[in-house]
């Protein structure tokens, strides 16, 4: 998909005590002894929940709105509908015609985009705060009145299937990571490639996203976070005058498989002629914060922190330093998700290494893991690592909006975003370990190989890694 750059100023109203009365709002208790981003939160008649970050340090605000929904809330036989609305949401109301809300956005000094994963789509301006009044006026209209025909959703179903040929198909490593996915869910709908399938893509119509829109969006589904050079005193009034004024919807209810008990590894190898170096990935499933064994979703944070991220990683020192195996090597786990999460793996081959000895390396590593444990050295530093980055995030504009909103659209509460830090101090190293033991099961494990072809590369690109992420497409 497209993506879009705009902006727009916000604008800074005062509060009117009528209408504070109309709100219904609780600030949030502090119960964590570290607490990250220190919002306040509220809620609206309609249902709708508005989360404030302030941050006073330049006159801007950063305004998101999350839906409760993504491409793992679609109808099987519509896959891509969750992103194509997306798209479709700028395609203009009655007060505004298509395309021109980014306009106005940037006309007003302002940027926006967009974006789909497979719990949520999320809406968002940065722009000074004099014009928050503005681009929020212009978000809750679009929230209700939207307006759809063929003239302007056929040409956009166009638009997202290049998307989908220019990041997916014309990239082997995006390939192999939606064919690994789609191995690794063999029932939940996490396996379903969030752009859609081809097949599927091409027969979207303007009732499929109509019948979608009319199903999600509304405001008892959708989270308002503010960050930015504001108070609650002032964002609330304004809220409530634009989103307030929205009806509640009758919101479907998400179903979402289970996945089953699964008995066998699988391996997927993709040989593609634009590969210019091989690369071998790994994905797990493993818990979110969401599921039965949520509490192993810290350990296996800290986990990923000390076997992968970065030069100082055990991972890193094993295939890159002292084997001279690898060239790159490196984890990746966010337990952020409505089901199950996925714990991910990636090394590089180093020169004309061959692939096998590089996952095979992986392997005894992964065994020593299991077998030994990692030491309370390397978890004191993983989790000042980690402490470290929570303090960072609160000097971003739009960090805790982004971090709040993800956790609340898939159903986390705010003092669990806000004792993330005590939950990770509280770790111990036997929980580490035993979170390895239980993740590291090869029954539950799809590993990828990316080769050139056979007889070698035609090309000269480096490795494409399927290397998981939070999954979203802009």
């Amino acid at each position: 998909m497209k993506i879009r750059k705009i902006s727009a100023l916000f604008a800074r109203t005062s509060a009117a005590v009528a209408m504070m009365a109309a709100v219904t709002m609780v600030l949030v208790p502090q119960l964590s002894q570290a607490a990250v981003f220190n919002p306040q939160t509220a809620t609206l008649d309609n249902g709708m929940q508005v989360v404030l970050v302030e941050n006073h340090r330049a006159p801007v605000v950063t305004q998101m709105v999350w839906y409760k929904v993504g491409s793992a809330d679609e109808t099987p036989g519509v896959s891509g509908i969750a992103h194509f609305l997306e798209h479709l949401m700028f395609k203009g109301t009655k007060d505004i015609a298509p395309g021109d809300f980014s306009k106005i956005v940037a006309r007003n000094g302002g940027n926006d985009n967009a974006f789909t994963s497979w719990d949520y789509t999320g809406y968002f301006q940065n722009i000074a705060r004099d014009r928050l009044d503005l681009v929020m006026k212009m978000e809750a209209d679009r929230m209700t009145n939207l307006q759809l025909s063929d003239d302007v959703v056929l040409p956009e179903r166009d638009v997202i299937i290049e998307e989908r040929r220019s990041r997916i198909d014309n990239n082997p490593g995006a390939l192999l990571g939606e064919q690994m996915r789609a191995a690794l869910y063999m029932a939940h709908p996490y396996g379903r490639s969030i752009i859609g399938w081809l097949n599927e893509m091409e027969t979207l119509s303007t009732q499929d996203a109509l019948d979608f829109y009319h199903k999600w969006y509304a405001p008892n589904n959708a989270i308002l976070v503010v960050a930015g050079d504001i108070t609650m005193d002032e964002l609330l009034p304004m809220a409530q005058k634009y989103y307030g004024a929205i009806p509640r919807g009758d919101v479907a209810t998400r179903h979402r498989v289970k996945e089953p008990t699964q008995h066998a590894p699988r391996k997927v190898t993709l040989r593609d002629p634009r590969v210019g170096q091989a690369s071998m990935s790994r994905y797990y499933l493993a818990p979110s914060y969401n599921s039965e064994d949520a509490a192993d979703a810290a350990p296996l944070e800290l986990l990923s922190e000390i076997i992968g991220s970065g030069t100082t990683s055990r991972f890193y020192k094993a295939l890159v330093v002292d084997q001279s195996l690898a060239s790159s090597v490196g984890t990746s786990y966010n337990p952020v998700a409505v089901d199950l999460a996925t714990f991910g793996l990636y090394a590089v081959p180093r020169g004309d290494v061959d692939l096998a000895d590089v996952e095979k390396a992986v392997d005894e590593q992964i065994a020593k893991v299991v077998d030994d444990g990692v030491t309370q050295d390397e978890l004191d530093r993983a989790k000042q690592k980690l402490l470290d980055s929570a303090v960072f995030a609160r000097d971003s504009l739009s960090a805790g909006a982004r971090v709040l909103g993800q956790s609340l659209a898939v159903g986390l509460t705010v003092d669990q975003v806000e004792s993330w830090p005590d939950r990770i101090s509280a770790v111990t190293v036997d929980q580490v370990n035993e979170a390895a033991k239980r993740v590291f099961n090869d029954k539950q494990s799809v590993t990828g190989w990316l080769m050139p072809p056979k007889g070698g590369p035609v090309t000269r690109s480096g490795p494409s890694i399927p290397f998981e992420n939070d999954g979203g497409v802009h």
